[in-house]
């Protein structure tokens, strides 16, 4: 076991239990920032084709067997994450590490209700887990965020809701600023602030100064305090729906948690062909609808009035049903459609397409399991552009002394061409990037990683360590 402090040139040593979507794709987002990772799993045909793809070290068996996890490198590791698709195995592969092996972080993603309605269960005194994970949780709030933000391709949270980031697409003849330049945003919030952090254009990305202009089909992504978002948004496209009537596909975990939490505020309706589901969504849902049939049931769906549809989400555990449903519910005049869809073969199919938003569920989860990877003080990860680009939340700790970024202006750090600081939290204060502020300890920095390759560039600055600057 490691007994020293990790340094910023040592390797991390990961071991991934599950090389199912959620493991894969972690396993390829971490391998490429020099990890060493080995993955577990019971599928040796799995495996064999994932170490034909990566550098990587793959080991077929139960993952939760003390001799599994000792050939995997469990004594030294620094991190065991354990996304199986069985909680029985990543609970128990959680304290045979900390027992055994004393594993420094165990992180585990726990799917049931049943589990994560208890919390003693979790902890030193129970099971011996760093960090919980529910994909479907963090799936259910990126989608409602989706819904709140009619408009938006991407709405996702800092400084515990304070600021959003928000992605949205520049409409021609739409709001004040197509065609002007990035600096005369200013004019247009009197009493507000905002940042456009960066602008993908025909899907190159571009780190804007004061004098880019915003053109129509720009892909914006712009950082604002959470109550004054929808201000700006009308900027770049004034028309913004309201969100009333949704439509849910597939009550599993996902839709199940969707309605739950949407039935309060709009008109549900939730459909699932299980009998046996159905009547334990009609027992647990309080105000929405639910339907048993087929999603993909045009004469369904035409007497359930699916033109009069604000947003159709397909969140069955089908791929195929979930692309087909929604592209049969837009067909039969659904405003927006939203589709889940795990198979990154598929997202590339559907690209330009009916389906309004693809939403890929391993990169959804994939940025709540970098926030506990990543070194340094980083307390929030989201993964963007597919997961080629990220958005990080870090604290800025120590002092002058120690310190390479603290009593220097922000554009003075010299970050990665890709990076930008997007903006500051200082205790309840807000302060934009393009009024350069001087970083002070324990600011919360908003930083736009636009080639995540980058990463341990970014996490170097923000050490500890000797200064670079005099």
């Amino acid at each position: 076991m490691r007994t020293e402090p990790l340094r910023y040139t040592d390797v991390m040593k990961i071991i991934i239990l599950g090389a199912g979507q959620v493991g894969t794709a972690l396993a390829e987002h971490l391998a490429t920032e020099h990890n060493d990772i080995t993955i577990i799993d019971i599928n040796g045909d799995r495996l064999r084709s994932l170490q034909e793809r990566m550098d990587i070290l793959t080991i077929t068996g139960n993952g939760a067997h003390p001799n599994i996890l000792r050939r995997g490198g469990a004594e030294d590791a620094d991190m065991l994450i354990a996304v199986t698709c069985h909680d029985e195995i990543n609970l128990v592969a959680c304290q045979v590490a900390a027992t055994l092996y004393q594993t420094p972080t165990k992180i585990a993603r726990i799917r049931s209700l049943h589990y994560l309605a208890h919390e003693e269960l979790f902890g030193a005194a129970a099971f011996p887990i760093d960090v919980l994970i529910s994909p479907e949780q963090v799936i259910t709030n990126y989608i409602t965020r989706l819904i709140e933000y009619p408009n938006a391709l991407q709405v996702l949270d800092f400084c515990d809701q304070k600021l959003q980031l928000i992605s949205i697409k520049a409409k021609a003849n739409g709001g004040p600023l197509i065609g002007q330049t990035v600096k005369s945003l200013s004019t247009h919030l009197i009493e507000n602030d905002a940042e456009i952090a960066a602008i993908f254009r025909d899907g190159t990305p571009i780190i804007p100064t004061g004098n880019t202009v915003i053109k129509p089909d720009d892909e914006i992504f712009f950082l604002a305090e959470y109550p004054h978002t929808h201000e700006v948004m009308r900027l770049f496209n004034p028309m913004i729906p309201t969100n009333r009537r949704v439509f849910i596909a597939g009550g599993g975990n996902i839709g199940t948690r969707l309605a739950t939490r949407l039935e309060k505020d709009f008109q549900v309706k939730i459909i699932d062909r299980n009998p046996i589901r159905i009547e334990s969504l009609a027992t647990h849902l309080v105000q929405s609808v639910v339907l048993q049939g087929d999603a993909s049931d045009q004469t369904l769906l035409q007497s359930e009035n699916i033109e009069e549809t604000d947003v159709f989400c397909a969140v069955t555990s089908q791929d195929e049903t979930n692309i087909l449903s929604a592209l049969l519910a837009k067909k039969l005049g659904a405003k927006k459609v939203m589709a889940l869809i795990s198979r990154p073969s598929y997202l590339d199919l559907i690209t330009n397409s009916e389906i309004d938003l693809a939403i890929s569920p391993q990169q959804v989860t994939i940025g709540s399991l970098l926030t506990h990877v990543r070194r340094g003080h980083i307390v929030n990860v989201h993964t963007l552009r597919g997961g080629t680009a990220e958005a990080i939340e870090i604290i800025v700790d120590g002092h002058k002394k120690n310190s390479k970024v603290i009593g220097h202006h922000i554009k003075a750090i010299p970050l990665p061409s890709e990076a930008t600081i997007i903006a500051i939290m200082r205790g309840n204060q807000v302060i934009m990037g393009h009024h350069n502020p001087v970083i002070e300890t324990q600011d919360r920095l908003i930083i736009l990683l636009l080639d995540k390759r980058k990463i341990r560039q970014v996490e170097r600055l923000f050490q500890q360590e000797v200064p670079i600057f005099g």
